[in-house]
């Protein structure tokens, strides 16, 4: 039997950000940065992580900061 296309759609994911109500994300936040990279390093792209574009920009800017600061590492190869 088919399926209708509504049965085969995946439930759009949510910011987890937004959920929580943050504003602001803290660079310091290790193990919540971590979540958002890949196991080489790499930043997410936002429609794998369900971020919206503007915690998505900040969760970017406190990655970076992370790896200037030495919390987390550079994309490895």
């Amino acid at each position: 039997m088919r399926q209708s296309m509504s049965a085969r759609r995946k439930k759009k994911k949510r910011c987890q950000w937004c959920l929580e109500g943050v504003r602001q994300i803290d660079y310091k936040s290790i193990n919540r940065l971590q979540r958002f990279m890949d196991s080489k390093g790499k930043i997410l792209p936002r429609r794998q992580t369900g971020n919206c574009a503007r915690h998505q920009r900040q969760l970017a800017v406190a990655i970076k900061r992370a790896r200037i600061m030495g919390l987390l590492p550079f994309v490895t190869y």
